[in-house]
């Protein structure tokens, strides 16, 4: 007999466990995301989506009045409202429109706006792409600082600069004409302009722009291979601002503007100055100095909200 059967049967060894792995975190969903979904969740419901209908009629209610006014005879406007015209379509007519096409001042008003409002907004968006991205990843020397002076005119009010631009513009031959006016629109848009670019164009990582110099690109081939292709929201965004700001302007136009280079807004102004309530004359102007900032919102409309979401989401 062995010591081993002598001793009897060894007692049974309790299994030896292995620590348990400390599992994968019960995975939380951050507060933000959370928050979008209940709020998505709130916008989904019948409710919610009724109110924003009804705020949305509110909102375009002007601009059906302003469609139906300058579809409408000029006689029935002093006689009744426009929302007469639903009951009596039949009424409805594109006369005024022939009409205001035939008036050579609206006409020549209407393109002089264009001529102002291409050019003006155009060049602010050249040149302050080509600034944003000199303040953002170029160095030289006072950068920050004229950076910050570029920041400090954004609180100029536009109405302090009009008179000594104005004598300015008169001292060198370009007062009253449509160079003077673009000049402006162009000096008083820079400030925002870079601000705007400047910003956006610095979030872009660095490790790009170092990964295309490695591969031996320029700065000019950054810029237009690289940065505006990134950009294009903000160049979107600042292109509709910009736009809207030239063609509804009035203020700029009424003091560097004459006879002869003056926009659409002045006109309709002048108009209803001399004539008082022409509306057959006003509304189909007003209409149509409406629908080109409309084409143009909705031509960039999917860029647009790409840069104001831009950065909301992580």
């Amino acid at each position: 007999m062995t010591l081993a059967s002598s001793a009897g049967p060894a007692p049974a060894t309790p299994p030896t466990h292995a620590p348990a792995r400390p599992g994968p975190a019960a995975s939380h969903p951050p507060a933000g995301s959370r928050l979008a979904r209940r709020a998505g969740g709130i916008l989904r419901s019948g409710a919610v989506q009724a109110v924003l209908v009804v705020v949305g009629l509110v909102w375009l209610t002007p601009t059906v009045g302003l469609l139906v006014s300058s579809l409408r005879p000029g006689a029935q406007e002093d006689s009744s409202g426009w929302w007469t015209a639903f009951t009596h379509p039949s009424t409805l007519t594109f006369s005024n429109y022939s009409h205001l096409l035939d008036n050579g001042d609206i006409t020549h008003a209407f393109w002089n706006t264009v001529l102002i409002s291409v050019p003006a907004t155009a060049a602010v968006v050249v040149i302050a792409a080509l600034a944003g991205y000199a303040f953002a990843w170029l160095e030289f020397p006072g950068r920050d600082a004229v950076f910050l002076i570029v920041v400090g005119m954004l609180v100029v009010p536009v109405q302090i600069g009009l008179l000594p631009v104005a004598r300015f513009f008169g001292a060198i031959g370009i007062f009253g004409s449509i160079y003077g006016v673009i000049l402006f629109h162009v000096a008083y848009g820079l400030p925002f302009a870079i601000f705007l670019l400047r910003n956006y164009f610095a979030e872009i990582p660095r490790e790009m722009l170092e990964a295309a110099r490695m591969d031996g690109g320029s700065e000019w081939t950054i810029f237009t291979r690289l940065i505006l292709p990134v950009g294009r929201p903000a160049l979107a965004s600042l292109t509709i601002f910009q736009f809207l700001w030239v063609w509804n302007d009035l203020l700029v136009s009424l003091i560097f503007a004459d006879s002869h280079s003056q926009p659409l807004t002045v006109a309709l102004q002048s108009q209803m100055r001399q004539f008082g309530a022409n509306i057959d004359v006003l509304a189909p102007g007003a209409f149509l100095s409406l629908i080109v900032p409309l084409i143009v919102f909705f031509a960039f409309q999917r860029h647009f909200v790409e840069g104001v979401m831009a950065g909301s989401v992580k």
